[in-house]
């Protein structure tokens, strides 16, 4: 890959052969085109971009550009320069460096953290993914007081297919509706709404006597009703009317006003809906696309506007997820476990199907359902997901720990120290570190991103969680901060803070020094000084030696290798046996079995969706490998004498290995069969058992003696028996 570097008018301070030094030294970085540090590519050097373009075209390389500023400026220059393949061929590549880097107080000090960007920013590009489809016929419901449903559906009436669902009532209520009768009108009480781009189904209830679609608009009922109970949105106000129907009189003709009508419930699919009203038809915190809810902001209800009348034909979106269900820890059994992906997901996108039955592919019984149309790609869910079954794609885990990993090799190899990576989102995230970077250039006041921060720009700031912090930890991050804007919902917070707690927990407890983990707040350029003084905390301890292990797209293994790294590494000696974690969030833990309830039924083993469970074939045993727990508590959940509890916790005894280890939770003495003496059960089993049953009638004499035996010798008893009644359904 050839890169181009720009000095930006000389207002970065660029040591060009420092870095490409450091990204010979970086496996699989390029150092082509670093010979050069160009003052004003964008500007009276762009023939220089020019030939980078052809060259690189000639080559077969691809070209990544040190400026985000002018990206655009630089895709029309590729595309008017002869010998140059188009984006489409061979997209160009940008990278940040001037504000996230040179337009700081460190800026000269922040060779080692652009040699760092640019080499994660030559990586290449994650497989891509499916993909799902919104297809948009232009029919808009707008919803709404009548004026202001009127106005906007006349902004939409030339590129869409309008119909208006006045809900206000009253006299006068909310305006008047056009004289013209142009669209379908509506009035009534919306009753649901469901769906998504494409696909809306609205329902209502109309239980004025007026009916907009009979009506002319003629004016004659309004003019006759001497109370002055019809406005001009042609609706009665039947706290107003007093009765003396001269409105029906004179609508006649029409037929359009109907005291004795019954309310009437209506229901049609709509590709978009406008709702105009004061409180949304969905409560959560991502809406549906292709639903609009602006308030009374004027300026949101304009680019609402703007944004519909674009939204015809078809979509497509990233498929933000993937799911296994054989690793899903959800339910069993019709018995619920884990629920933390549904309980954090803010479009509700994701549901519960304990019932399945496992028909479709094979599948077994139990499980989630993710709607891909309502999935925005927060990726909460893969982050609180303790199994793994949950797994964010856009892009995947490995590529996500390339990323971090490269940036942290090359940062190191370039002469950094106490890196920390600064996670934060594409949009709003990425604003506020270029409002940082320029605010540092012109205010003394701000310091800008300091040279061991790296910020690291993803789809969304949930999408990275506990696994890969820890993975950075172990392979040389000082610290993982979370950068939080207006985008997060609150239920990502929750989470976040919760994953940090357990991260933060393990990490102390091994003895790191220092916080490692945060969360910072800030949503405008109001808070600038606040996020450029968090950025200026004193790095924590970190590992001595750096970790070379590539992540893994297995949830569980990459944790797995995180903590076997810190754990070898840990400044604390000797170890405490067990590190305690909060509660909430746990992926790690012990179980902890009553066994004075415990009757040896195993029914947890055949719950348990993570073999951390296991009998023991020999002898009646209750067998555990803590390493396989992920805490869903399915098994606490199906246990039919509550004697189980969750112990969430990192064990540490002989040096961690043990949790690997398989051990017993539970043993009893077996039962022996009063006939041939051949163990069956175990004896508190049989004991209940005979205790539950012995006021059955149809346990009594020889029957209840038959409870005490083996499967083979009960068969036998009975058909030595003959005349007696036989019990074969026991």
């Amino acid at each position: 890959m050839k890169t181009l570097i720009c000095n930006c008018n000389q207002t970065l301070p660029l040591d060009a052969p420092a870095i490409r030094r450091a990204l010979e030294q970086t496996p699989g970085a390029s150092a082509d085109g670093l010979a050069t540090t160009h003052t004003l590519l964008c500007r009276r050097e762009a023939p220089a971009f020019q030939r980078a373009a052809k060259d690189s075209t000639a080559s077969g390389d691809e070209l990544l550009v040190a400026c985000t500023q002018e990206s655009r400026l630089f895709l029309e220059l590729n595309e008017e320069t002869e010998g140059a393949a188009s984006v489409q061929e061979r997209p160009i590549r940008f990278v940040n460096i001037r504000e996230t880097a040179g337009w700081s107080r460190d800026g000269k000090s922040a060779t080692a953290k652009i040699a760092a960007l640019i080499a994660a920013a030559q990586l290449p590009a994650p497989d891509p993914v499916g993909t799902v489809s919104y297809r948009s016929g232009g029919r808009c419901l707008v919803i709404g007081a009548a004026e202001a449903a009127e106005q906007a559906a006349e902004l939409l009436g030339d590129k869409l297919d309008v119909s208006v669902l006045v809900s206000s009532g009253g006299s006068g209520a909310g305006g008047a509706l056009a004289q013209t009768h142009t669209r379908a009108t509506h009035h009534g009480r919306l009753l649901r709404l469901s769906g998504w781009l494409g696909q809306f189904e609205a329902e209502w209830e109309s239980s004025n006597p007026i009916d907009l679609d009979l009506c002319t608009r003629c004016n004659a009922c309004v003019a006759a009703c001497p109370e002055g109970a019809i406005g001009l949105n042609y609706q009665v106000d039947l706290e107003a009317c007093k009765r003396h129907r001269d409105c029906v009189r004179v609508c006649d003709a029409a037929g359009a006003i109907d005291f004795n009508r019954a309310p009437l419930q209506q229901q049609e699919r709509f590709d978009l809906v406008l709702d105009l009203r004061a409180e949304a038809a969905f409560s959560m915190h991502q809406p549906p696309q292709g639903y609009f809810h602006p308030g009374a902001d004027e300026r949101q209800r304009q680019a609402a506007v703007l944004a519909l009348r674009e939204l015809t034909g078809t979509f497509d979106k990233p498929r933000f997820f993937a799911y296994q269900a054989k690793l899903c820890a959800h339910s069993r059994n019709e018995q619920i476990g884990c629920s933390a992906c549904i309980d954090v997901c803010s479009t509700r996108a994701i549901r519960s199907d304990a019932t399945r039955k496992g028909r479709a592919r094979g599948e077994q019984a139990g499980g989630v359902v993710v709607e891909p149309h309502l999935c925005v790609g927060c990726g909460a869910c893969s982050t609180v997901c303790p199994s793994g079954a949950m797994s964010f794609a856009y892009p995947g885990a490995v590529d996500q720990g390339r990323r971090l990993r490269t940036l942290l090799t090359a940062y190191a190899r370039a002469g950094g120290r106490d890196a920390a990576l600064l996670i934060h989102s594409d949009k709003a995230g990425q604003r506020l570190i270029d409002d940082l970077g320029r605010g540092a250039r012109v205010d003394r006041a701000l310091n800008g991103v300091p040279a061991r921060v790296l910020p690291v720009a993803v789809w969304h700031t949930a999408s990275i969680g506990i696994e890969l912090w820890l993975s950075a930890i172990a392979q040389g991050a000082r610290q993982v901060w979370v950068l939080l804007t207006g985008e997060e919902a609150p239920e990502y917070r929750v989470a976040l803070g919760e994953q940090m707690a357990v991260a933060q927990a393990i990490l102390s407890g091994l003895g790191y020094a220092g916080e490692h983990l945060r969360l910072i707040e800030a949503r405008d350029a109001r808070d600038l000084p606040a996020l450029d003084a968090a950025l200026r905390a004193a790095p924590a301890q970190g590992v001595t030696s750096p970790a070379s292990f590539a992540v893994q797209a297995d949830k569980r293994g990459t944790l797995e290798l995180a903590l076997d790294h810190l754990l070898a590494q840990a400044p604390a000696r000797p170890l405490p046996e067990a590190l305690p974690l909060p509660a909430a969030g746990a992926p790690l833990g012990s179980l902890v079995v009553d066994t004075d309830k415990c009757t040896l039924c195993l029914s947890c083993v055949s719950a348990c969706p993570a073999a951390a469970l296991a009998d023991n074939p020999e002898k009646p045993q209750l067998r555990f490998i803590e390493k396989n727990c992920v805490q869903c508590g399915l098994c606490a959940s199906t246990c039919p004498e509550a004697a189980i509890t969750l112990a969430p916790r990192l064990w540490l005894a002989d040096g961690g290995r043990a949790r690997r280890q398989s051990r017993v939770l539970a043993e009893m003495e077996p039962y022996r069969c009063v006939r041939c003496a051949k163990p069956f059960g175990t004896l508190r089993a049989i004991e209940n058992m005979l205790s539950k049953l012995s006021g059955h009638s149809a346990f009594q004499g020889a029957a209840a003696e038959r409870l005490k035996m083996c499967s083979d010798c009960r068969v036998v008893d009975m058909y030595s028996n003959p005349n007696e009644q036989r019990i074969t359904d026991l």
